[in-house]
């Protein structure tokens, strides 16, 4: 069975740093493109980042591009997100997902994802 679970969620104030986890099950990472996306209450999905089945590739939105970095850990089966200078429009609920592929892992469009972790910005 696939599953995502996300952690490290959590209150920071804006200009803080958070990392966030998902511990992958059921199939390796270098089977598919990885995503981070967040959903804020009355907003659209974003997809957030996205990183390649090889770990060689990443890609961000423009919203959070030289904020935050997208890595993995094979041995773990584990991908993070490290948000730094947090904004207070970075609260969300955040998820990671299994992207239909590399070039449309932005698109918000996924079919698996975990049950998200909330991010809240805020002093």
């Amino acid at each position: 069975q696939l599953q995502l679970v996300e952690s490290g969620g959590g209150l920071v104030q804006p200009g803080g740093s958070l990392g966030l986890s998902c511990a992958v099950s059921g199939f390796t990472l270098d089977s598919y493109t990885i995503a981070w996306f967040r959903q804020a209450p009355g907003k659209e999905r974003e997809g957030v980042s996205c990183i390649s089945s090889s770990g060689g590739r990443t890609k961000y939105a423009d919203s959070v591009k030289g904020r935050f970095t997208i890595s993995t850990d094979n041995a773990k089966n584990t991908v993070y997100l490290q948000m730094n200078s947090l904004k207070p429009e970075d609260t969300a609920v955040y998820y990671c997902a299994v992207a239909r592929g590399w070039f449309s892992c932005l698109r918000a469009e996924y079919d698996l994802s975990g049950q998200g972790t909330q991010v809240t910005v805020s002093s």
